[in-house]
């Protein structure tokens, strides 16, 4: 069978998600009014931390990070897909397909250790309030955030590194609408049974380990508010984390359903939506979720708002 790599093609074919035309108007305009909202959404979260002197706080420190992802997450899928969309120009080049598959990796799995970084700050809030401030010291915050930034670094290289060996038989068509793993894997006339082991076990790694200090977390958390008597005090308690597992369930419960399975078994229906969501939709949703739930941001906004009526 006749093979084919990046020295005999320059460049791969997306499929999109649709070929009806009145389809494709539908959701290019739904994806861009959505790409609007999470651009605004995520700068707009981004600028009240930094203006408001209130929110300069571990938790806010990370959401800033959260932001940070989720902007550049959605910046790295969405625009090409507007232009697929829009154009009958689905080309995207071999360089441009792994460039993308690299960002995507990389910031996805940079915010998983960024949530479990976040859980561990509600743990201490809750569980240590009087040394809170003494545990989450501005460096240690920092060293979260690098720390969270290398992993996902580490996972994107590995991962970049097995696509990198893949061959391809003929077709260049991928059926999808943005380069991942899964389509590509699928695409390969390779022996990829090493290079789906290698990426699962990775892929896995970085899911189980954030989600186990995520849980952890929480355990410790709720063993703490079933010791507190008052209602009012449990309620309280639990309003601090509302939002950030409302974030969790949504942004774990996407990438486990998609990312942990065999890729071979990419399915272009379902695995489509499931990808949407998480690529699309997940990054406006959190600005959304920690402001519309979070009266410190409301109040926060205020603020700001009065003071730049006042200048």
């Amino acid at each position: 069978m006749n093979t084919w790599n990046y020295t005999d093609q320059h460049e791969f074919i997306l499929m999109g998600l649709t070929d009806t035309k009145e389809i494709q108007l539908f959701l290019s305009a739904l994806f861009l009014l959505i790409y609007l909202v999470t651009v605004l959404g995520n700068i707009g979260m981004i600028l009240i931390i930094h203006l408001d002197i209130q929110l300069h706080t571990p938790m806010y420190f990370f959401l800033t990070h959260l932001s940070f992802l989720d902007l550049s997450y959605s910046t790295v899928i969405t625009p090409k897909t507007l232009e697929n969309l829009l154009t009958s120009t689905k080309n995207i080049s071999y360089m441009g397909c792994f460039t993308q598959i690299y960002f995507f990796v990389f910031l996805a799995g940079t915010e998983c250790f960024l949530l479990s970084s976040m859980a561990y700050d509600r743990y201490v809030a809750i569980s240590n309030p009087l040394h809170y401030s003494v545990v989450m010291s501005s460096k240690f915050c920092s060293v979260l955030v690098t720390v969270s930034y290398v992993l996902g670094a580490v996972d994107s290289t590995v991962n970049m590194l097995c696509m990198g060996t893949l061959d391809f038989c003929k077709s260049n068509v991928i059926q999808d609408y943005f380069c991942d793993t899964a389509p590509l894997i699928a695409l390969s006339c390779s022996n990829t049974h090493d290079i789906e082991l290698i990426i699962f076990v990775f892929a896995g790694s970085t899911l189980l380990l954030s989600l186990i200090a995520i849980s952890a977390s929480y355990m410790s958390i709720l063993s703490t508010v079933l010791k507190i008597n008052s209602t009012s005090g449990k309620r309280k308690a639990f309003s601090t984390c509302a939002s950030h597992i409302v974030a969790v369930i949504i942004y774990y419960g996407t990438m486990i359903f998609t990312h942990l399975k065999s890729n071979k078994s990419f399915s272009l229906g379902k695995d489509q939506v499931a990808s949407v969501f998480y690529t699309i939709v997940i990054p406006m949703l959190n600005p959304l979720i920690y402001s519309l739930r979070n009266n410190e941001v409301k109040y926060a906004v205020s603020r700001v708002i009065k003071k730049s009526k006042k200048q």
